[in-house]
């Protein structure tokens, strides 16, 4: 396969239309390379590949992202960072075929991000070449248990001031995401000494602690707030007719405030406490390990950076939805950068092997976020400097 992968390269001049058909042949080839977090070294090479035969200067950091500078340096400091997620939610040995339907691609990844990562360098060749030049960057460790690690070291070691990010989402096309939903992961354990389910009918179960604790983690309110709780997942004991010794549950606590993060967080942690008893007077004894914190955090919808994402969907004839996610956007926010997340396509289906985009969507997709970016770009407030219109 040629390293311009099976839909060849990027070349200035093409138009949205010509690249929907190199973007969707990318999307198909991506999607297929297994990339849970940690383990996308296979798809960085190949997108490495792809931007090296559309022209462009890629190269791979630390932590695995795959960058490129886009435009002359001569046209300014520039300031944007432009991003979309290599990884995916699906384990390396699960199928990674993608299906070509009637307007659809179906498959694993196809739209969480693969989509996403495909555009990239496409966007980049359709921006103007006067403004302020721009980084196109692929991550790594988006998802679950990746904390965002490849764009908190984006942000932390970027080749120079990053004043706005946009984080690309394949299937959020119409979707302006100016609230990054913030998240705290925790995996909760309780131990005990057990005993026989009839002669110790009295001591306690580190799985009956696990289920209250469940309950009533599941509970937990903020008024006024919009929060999602959730238990993952679930385990532990050793036999039925044994009181169970050691038990475990993960919990995934998510607000679009910090303030109602942190109340969420809160309350389960005292209902963790509370479901472990006493272990002075033979209660279990409960540990909490942190698995992942993403900040909560927002811009206006009033601020340039929304302003230009909204204004370009219009010029699209799409109408734009402001909106709340959890996406790379969120490790801007906590660094103080203005971002929001965008789309590609529409679809739907994502975190299964059922996921879809559409692919008529895709010309629309690929137009409006390189109007956005221009526009951004062109920004008196970004070239340099941090975008105003924080909340």
């Amino acid at each position: 396969m040629s390293p311009g992968g099976s839909g060849g390269p990027v070349r200035p001049g093409l138009s949205p239309s010509e690249l929907a058909g190199i973007v969707l042949r990318r999307t198909t080839e991506l999607a297929q390379i297994p990339a849970p977090p940690g383990a996308e070294q296979r798809r960085a090479a190949l997108v490495r590949d792809w931007w090296t035969a559309d022209g462009l200067r890629p190269r791979i950091d630390k932590a695995g992202n795959v960058w490129a500078p886009i435009g002359d340096s001569r046209n300014g400091p520039g300031g944007l960072l432009v991003c979309a997620h290599l990884d995916t939610v699906f384990a390396a040995d699960a199928p990674h075929q993608v299906r070509a339907e009637p307007g659809r691609l179906a498959g694993p990844s196809v739209g969480d991000d693969s989509v996403g990562v495909a555009a990239l360098s496409a966007v980049a060749s359709l921006t103007s070449a006067g403004p302020a030049p721009f980084w196109i960057v692929a991550t790594v460790g988006e998802e679950g248990m990746g904390n965002l690690a490849g764009i908190r070291h984006a942000l932390a070691e970027p080749p120079g001031p990053v004043t706005a990010v946009i984080a690309i989402e394949g299937n959020y096309l119409g979707r302006v995401v100016v609230t990054g939903v913030g998240s705290v992961r925790l995996r909760v354990s309780y131990t005990g000494p057990g005993g026989h389910a009839w002669e110790q009918a009295g001591a306690p179960s580190a799985v009956h602690a696990a289920a209250a604790a469940a309950t009533a983690i599941a509970g937990v309110t903020v008024p006024g707030a919009r929060f999602s709780v959730n238990i993952g997942s679930i385990g532990g004991g050793e036999a039925i007719n044994a009181r169970a010794r050691q038990a475990w549950l993960e919990a995934d606590l998510r607000a679009d405030s910090m303030a109602a993060l942190e109340q969420l967080e809160g309350q389960a942690r005292l209902a963790i406490a509370a479901a472990a008893g006493d272990p002075a007077t033979g209660g279990l004894v409960a540990g909490i390990t942190e698995l992942g914190r993403r900040p909560a955090g927002r811009i206006s919808r009033s601020s340039p950076l929304a302003r230009a994402a909204a204004a370009a969907l219009a010029a699209a004839g799409i109408a734009p939805e402001f909106g709340a996610a959890s996406t790379d956007a969120n490790a801007a926010h906590a660094a103080g950068i203005p971002a929001v997340a965008l789309g590609v396509t529409r679809g739907a289906g994502e975190h299964t092997p059922a996921e879809w985009i559409e692919t008529s969507g895709v010309p629309a997709g690929l137009a409006a976020l390189a109007a956005t970016i221009d526009e951004v770009r062109g920004h008196d407030e970004v070239r340099g400097h941090r975008v105003r219109g924080r909340e």
